[in-house]
């Protein structure tokens, strides 16, 4: 899917930047940020159900632990 994306100069400026000093394309670069991005969110769902899973798994030991 094509995109056009509009930055600020110093954001461009910066990107460029970074992406030779990777020694790749700012598209490249701007590819993996958005993989990141997307993976670290999921990262986070998968951590927020573990804790939710935990809490109404173990919710009496927890609340004995507190009373303890």
């Amino acid at each position: 899917m094509a995109m056009t994306l509009r930055l600020p100069e110093d954001l461009d400026a910066r990107l460029e930047e970074l992406a030779a000093s990777r020694h790749i394309s700012k598209h490249a670069l701007l590819l993996q940020a958005a993989e990141a991005m997307v993976a670290r969110d999921g990262r986070r769902a998968e951590i927020l159900g573990a804790v939710d899973f935990v809490r109404t798994h173990d919710a009496e030991l927890l609340q004995r632990l507190e009373d303890a």
